[in-house]
């Protein structure tokens, strides 16, 4: 099975830690954000990985090489000028042979410790274009509980809400890459075209899940990976 990972951020919001080195590569707990998804990746049986570069992309090549340290087979694709994800994401596609049916493709800033096979078993029976893996949302403050006379009843810290948000993991499948963008964000074009034809479909994932956009992700991250077992 094939994936693409796109690792090509520049993490402004995690400077410092991002001045030479990309989103991906900034490390929680001594191994980069993206060791972590290649060691999920090969544990859920991805056997060959396209990462899509960018911003310091020698970082990740020196670091990942060609995938044997990591019983893989890793291949690289890198910009010559800024695709945006969803662009990213169809240059991809080149890498991928003409004769598999679907690809897993993800953002290579996210953790997570959700089974694939599940994924893909849905997404082979829905028949769609394309599924895209969801976690619930979780409230960033904790929450007051207040009676109907306003008296204060309880407090809730950072409650889970009853909302489903993007985990940033895809299965698409191969006619998929006709919808992505040459440039552009597939989130603003190709999502919102399958499901306006009813070819998008969505996995709730309850499995732990972490993205890491900012400084303070970092520190939460490090907490919750002591936390959770992790593979590796």
């Amino acid at each position: 099975m094939y994936a693409l990972v796109l690792a090509g951020g520049k993490g402004e919001r995690l400077r410092p830690y991002t001045d030479n080195k990309p989103k991906p590569m900034v490390e929680i707990r001594g191994k980069p954000i993206l060791a972590y998804q290649i060691e999920w990746l090969q544990h859920e049986g991805i056997t060959d990985i396209v990462i899509l570069c960018g911003y310091c992309h020698p970082v990740i090549m020196d670091y990942f090489g060609n995938g044997e340290g990591w019983g893989l087979n890793i291949e690289y694709m890198t910009e010559d000028e800024p695709l945006g994800r969803g662009g990213a994401f169809k240059q991809g596609f080149e890498k991928i042979p003409a004769t598999e049916s679907f690809v897993i493709a993800t953002n290579g800033d996210t953790i997570t410790t959700q089974p694939l096979q599940p994924v893909i078993k849905a997404h082979k029976a829905s028949g769609a274009l394309a599924t895209l893996m969801l976690t619930r949302f979780f409230s960033p403050y904790g929450i007051v509980k207040v009676a109907k006379d306003n008296r204060v009843i309880g407090f809730e810290e950072k409650p889970r809400l009853p909302y489903w948000i993007n985990a940033g993991v895809y299965i698409f499948s191969s006619q998929c890459s006709q919808y992505l963008p040459n440039k552009g964000d597939h989130e603003d074009s190709t999502f919102p075209e399958l499901a306006k034809r009813g070819q998008l479909r969505a996995f709730k994932s309850t499995a732990f899940w972490k993205a890491i956009d900012t400084v303070k992700d970092l520190s939460d991250a490090t907490r919750e990976l002591a936390e959770h077992p992790f593979f590796g």
